[in-house]
């Protein structure tokens, strides 16, 4: 069986108090009420002939309704998921704002067993947030990303 792969773009900012990332509270009936390890990088699957940072600009605007700002992609690498996908990601330094933001949507059956069909956004909302806010409230396979954007960001030749 192929391994499912996602693509994703972590957007980040400067503000005078530091560094903000942009995540993405998952949408649906199975993470509605939480917070913690509830929210995700934008991001989703992609087919083998599409190229993965195609997608992970894609898949930002499908999830947003906002195209991907430009800037220069940083590789963070891949993280394997708990369940099973492999996610990629690129950090892109640049701003959103985020009034303008209309969620993709997907459609599944609820209550399950019920034969109903009902649409759900793919995220339901979106924040700026501090890196050490944004940890604990993503999803556990996507912190690796937040600490390779701070190594980056605190390699050589950086104040």
């Amino acid at each position: 069986m192929a391994v499912k792969r996602s693509a994703g773009l972590l957007l980040y900012r400067t503000v005078p108090a530091g560094v903000e990332v942009l995540i993405g509270h998952m949408g649906g009936p199975f993470w509605a009420g939480r917070d913690e390890a509830a929210w995700s990088i934008p991001k989703g699957e992609y087919d083998p002939e599409e190229l993965p940072q195609a997608a992970a600009r894609r898949e930002f605007e499908e999830e947003l309704g906002l195209p991907a700002p430009e800037g220069t992609p940083v590789p963070l690498g891949e993280a394997r998921q708990a369940n099973g996908k492999v996610v990629t990601v690129w950090a892109v330094e640049g701003d959103l704002d985020l009034a303008g933001a209309v969620p993709g949507t997907f459609t599944m059956e609820w209550p399950r067993g019920s034969g109903v069909r009902r649409e759900f956004p793919e995220m339901d909302r979106f924040a700026w947030l501090a890196p050490e806010e944004a940890s604990a409230r993503l999803v556990a396979g996507q912190r690796v990303f937040l600490d390779r954007l701070a190594a980056h960001l605190a390699g050589p030749g950086r104040t």
